[in-house]
C-alpha cells in the first residue's frame, strides 16, 4: 500500500497537472438549485475534467447545509471519482483525540475520501488521529489565503511566527509520508520560509484566481525538494463563463495549460 504523499505524487506526475478543482456548489451561481441537478452537474464536471484533473476537493460546508442530501452528495462524489483521482474533504476539523478519532472516520471511512483538511490549532494531539492511516491524507493549515489570517498565524512566538511553528509540527508528524500544508498563494513572500522548514511536503495552495494569488510563484516555491504543490482552483473554474460544461472545461483545459508552462 502506498502512502499519501506517494500516491499523490504519481497521480499529479502521472497527469502532468498540479490542478485541484474545488466542487463547491454555491446556490448563487447554480441554473437550478435541485438536489438532482446537483448531482448531475457534479458528475459533469468530473467527467469533463478528470482526464486531465489529477485532485478534487469538496468543501464539506456547501453541502453540510443541504443536509441528508447534502451527505448523500458528499457520498457519491468519491464513489463517482473510483480512484480516477484523488479526493480531499476540505473540512478543516480538529478536536479533542476522542473526537478527531471519530471525525476520521466518518472522512476516511464512512465517506471515503482519500485525505481531508485540519486545522493545527488544538495541537498535535488533535492532529494525530487523522495521520493513523498511512494511504490518508492529512493537509493542515499552515498559512491562509484570507485576509484575517494574520490575527494570529503572523504572531511571533519564540522568534517565529505561529506558521513557522505549524509547520515545524507538521514536518514532526509526518513519520507516515502522509501529511501536507494549506499554504495560500496570497502569501508568497512567506513561501520560502515555510518551505525551508516543511521539506518535500505536498501544499495544498489556494488563493489563485479571484484571490489575486500568484501562480508561477506558487508553483515555483512549492515545488521546491521534488515535492507537489496543488493549485486549487474552484469558481474560476466551475462557474467560468455562462457556466456550461464547456466553459468549465475550457477553463480547466486553460488552467492546467498555464500550470504545466510553469512545471
Amino acid at each position: 500500500m502506498l502512502n499519501f504523499n506517494k500516491h499523490l505524487s504519481n497521480v499529479c506526475i502521472q497527469k502532468n497537472n498540479r490542478l485541484c478543482i474545488g466542487l463547491d456548489l454555491d446556490n448563487r451561481k447554480l441554473q437550478n438549485t435541485s438536489i438532482s441537478y446537483m448531482n448531475g452537474f457534479i458528475k459533469d464536471i468530473i467527467d469533463a475534467t478528470i482526464d486531465i484533473c489529477p485532485v478534487y476537493k469538496v468543501n464539506l460546508a456547501f453541502y453540510e447545509r443541504l443536509g441528508k442530501n447534502g451527505f448523500d452528495l458528499l457520498s457519491m462524489i468519491p464513489e463517482y471519482i473510483d480512484n480516477r483521482a484523488i479526493t480531499i474533504a476540505d473540512a478543516k476539523r480538529g478536536d479533542i483525540g476522542n473526537s478527531s478519532k471519530y471525525y476520521a472516520e466518518a472522512i476516511f471511512t464512512t465517506l471515503n475520501y482519500d485525505s481531508i483538511t485540519v486545522s493545527p490549532y488544538m495541537g498535535e494531539d488533535s492532529i494525530l488521529p487523522f495521520c493513523e492511516k498511512e494511504n490518508k491524507g492529512v493537509f493542515i493549515l499552515c498559512l491562509t489565503s484570507n485576509q484575517g489570517s494574520s490575527n494570529f498565524q503572523n504572531k511571533k512566538i519564540e522568534k517565529n511566527e505561529l506558521f513557522i511553528h505549524v509547520a515545524k509540527l507538521a514536518s514532526k508528524l509526518n513519520n507516515n509520508n502522509n501529511i501536507g500544508l494549506v499554504v495560500g498563494a496570497t502569501k508568497y513572500d512567506k513561501m520560502n520560509s515555510i518551505k525551508e522548514v516543511s521539506g518535500g511536503m505536498p501544499w495544498l495552495i489556494p488563493g489563485i484566481g479571484f484571490q489575486g494569488g500568484s501562480l508561477k510563484d506558487s508553483i515555483t516555491i512549492g515545488s521546491k525538494n521534488n515535492s507537489i504543490a496543488l493549485i486549487n482552483s474552484s469558481r474560476s473554474i466551475i462557474y467560468a463563463g455562462d457556466g456550461s460544461i464547456k466553459d468549465i472545461k475550457l477553463a480547466t483545459e486553460n488552467l492546467t495549460h498555464e500550470i504545466r508552462k510553469i512545471l
